[in-house]
């Protein structure tokens, strides 16, 4: 007769064992990988649509911004916001989800500076700038949007997180 052998001597069933133990950790690292990977791909959008957004409404005639009142033509500012949310003037689909969320912001504001500098040294303005009693508008556009995780579509909540965008841009448009 065969004495039994010890059952911690026994390694016929230790690949099941370990590959149980690592599969979470695998798990983790594959569904955060992805995550993070849809997170900056989502971060990039909202930052080149802000972008293209502010250099749109600063490609505009002066005409449509008056320093005097800090006011920005409604039309330039209705552009700019559909065309950051869609990439288009008219129509389109949105670039990213949840712009119709509560909480997700466009805002086209204005600022007139009085002084430009380059390198340190003040720029003499003339030229398109004179018609705002050379006041020079600067566009900011500011946008937000929270952020749809991947995972979010297999039940899993809890990431609040939101996108954020900023960028300003010198009307330079006659």
């Amino acid at each position: 007769m065969r004495c039994p052998r010890a059952p911690w001597r026994d390694a016929s069933g230790s690949a099941a064992v370990e590959m149980v133990l690592v599969t979470p950790l695998l798990l983790i690292l594959l569904f955060g990988s992805v995550e993070l990977g849809n997170f900056f791909l989502s971060e990039h959008a909202l930052v080149k649509a802000v972008r293209d957004g502010a250099v749109y409404a600063a490609r505009n005639e002066i005409d449509n911004f008056d320093c005097s009142s800090d006011t920005i033509n409604p039309t330039v500012v209705s552009n700019t916001e559909t065309l950051i949310r869609t990439g288009t003037l008219s129509g389109g689909t949105d670039r990213l989800p949840n712009w119709d969320d509560a909480d997700a912001a466009i805002n086209v504001t204005m600022v007139c500076v009085t002084q430009v500098t380059n390198d340190g040294a003040d720029v003499t303005l003339s030229g398109i700038y004179t018609a705002n009693n050379g006041l020079v508008p600067v566009i900011t556009v500011n946008a937000t949007v929270p952020y749809q995780p991947v995972l979010g579509s297999f039940g899993f909540s809890g990431i609040d997180l939101n996108l954020n965008a900023s960028q300003q841009a010198l009307v330079t448009a006659v």
